[in-house]
């Protein structure tokens, strides 16, 4: 599940920005890496 894993591996409890348009941004950035991680498992 990509919240468990965002919020206990990668240690994000709460947003560090204010306003949702940023913290919209901060959370599709926390998934590209969640998914980034994912792809780079996969292929090594």
């Amino acid at each position: 599940p990509v919240f468990g894993n965002i919020t206990v591996n990668k240690g994000m409890n709460k947003f560090t920005l204010r306003g949702q348009e940023k913290v919209n941004t901060q959370w599709q950035l926390y998934c590209l890496v969640h998914n980034i991680e994912k792809l780079r498992s996969c292929l090594y």
